[in-house]
């Protein structure tokens, strides 16, 4: 499964120009391991690389930062399932996504 379709890519440059803030953008795109736990919230992308985007994750710990998408594809090379876009997933507010996930609500 491709984790970013060009809609989601223009969506997330759109929201570019708000970094880290999340009062004022949504988070596009969900990203989860199917064997796991680990789910990938993204807000943002940088119009000049496609590589790296912004966004919560959620591990260990709900945590926002730099998400390497290269990285997250290279999973699915080396076991049977690979890191999956939630298709059913709408995009919400990212302070929202980011206050449920504190509060430990599966999203």
């Amino acid at each position: 499964m491709k984790l970013l379709l060009l809609d989601h890519i223009k969506k997330l440059e759109a929201q570019y120009k708000f970094g880290a803030e999340m009062k004022d953008q949504k988070v596009i795109v969900k990203l989860f391991d199917p064997l796991g736990s680990w789910s990938w919230y993204l807000m943002n992308i940088d119009p000049n690389n496609h590589n790296y985007v912004w966004g919560i994750v959620k591990g260990f710990e709900v945590e926002m930062g730099s998400i390497e998408i290269r990285e997250l594809e290279k999973i699915g090379a080396t076991r049977l399932l690979g890191i999956e876009r939630d298709i059913n997933f709408e995009p919400m507010p990212a302070l929202e996504v980011w206050e449920k996930l504190q509060k430990g609500i599966h999203i």
